[in-house]
């Protein structure tokens, strides 16, 4: 089963283990100096996740954003006091949102490896290989729809799976992945990912109307009465 997981999760970078579980906790951040000139509608230019990124990152954790070409990528630092990079796919907001969702979870260890230590597993996986990607996507994707919250941008839940049989359980998925954002919001991301989520709401000025497009948004992800997969996997930790 590891073998297994380990296999599909890199299909939409849905990594297992190395999460840091001991930074989960609200924190403020002083962001006054940081404006956005962002106006209505909003403009979602990567171009600005990779400034708060690197603003929030660069030095204190030798990691940096950068916009790629083609598939994403996790590029740890080649020389001791080079950068780690985090590349995102064609130059795409919502590819950044989802790398950097990834990079939040990954562990100290995790991010000393190329792809966090796990390999690529193409799409058309099995529904076995499906089921084990469903599972270990549930904490990063939630991450990224409150990042898209944060921006003011559309999240857009991903089975990833279009030349396979599709979802293993699509309805379980929303379900899960909607209760732990609300589990993120009631107890707090872990710590960088709080960091990124605030300087997130900060930048696109959409503190005011959070809980409003919250409400909003959870309808349309994850619609009442769908039952929770009692079959979820735990993550690896």
């Amino acid at each position: 089963m590891a073998i297994l997981i380990s296999c599909v999760v890199n299909a939409c970078r849905g990594y297992v283990g190395g999460i840091d579980r001991v930074h989960c906790q609200k924190f403020p951040l002083a962001l006054a100096a940081l404006k956005s000139h962002n106006s209505e509608p909003m403009n979602h230019n990567p171009d600005d996740l990779i400034m708060l990124f690197n603003d929030l990152f660069r030095e204190k954790y030798r990691t940096i954003l950068v916009k790629g070409s083609d598939e994403p990528e996790y590029l740890p630092a080649s020389e001791p006091d080079g950068f780690a990079r985090v590349v995102f796919a064609h130059g795409f907001f919502a590819s950044a949102l989802h790398e950097i969702s990834h990079w939040c979870l990954a562990g100290e260890h995790r991010r000393t490896l190329h792809d966090y230590g796990y390999w690529y597993c193409p799409d058309g996986r099995t529904p076995e290989q499906q089921q084990a990607f469903e599972s270990v996507e549930i904490k990063p994707q939630a991450i990224e729809w409150l990042f898209s919250l944060a921006a003011g941008s559309r999240f857009h839940i991903s089975v990833d799976n279009l030349a396979g049989n599709g979802a293993a359980n699509e309805q379980a998925f929303r379900f899960n992945v909607h209760k732990q954002a609300t589990h993120y919001l009631e107890h707090g991301l872990p710590e960088r990912a709080q960091a990124f989520f605030e300087t997130l709401r900060h930048f696109y000025k959409t503190s005011a109307r959070f809980a409003e497009s919250w409400n909003l948004d959870r309808v349309r992800i994850a619609p009442a009465g769908m039952e929770y997969d009692q079959t979820r996997t735990t993550e690896i930790l």
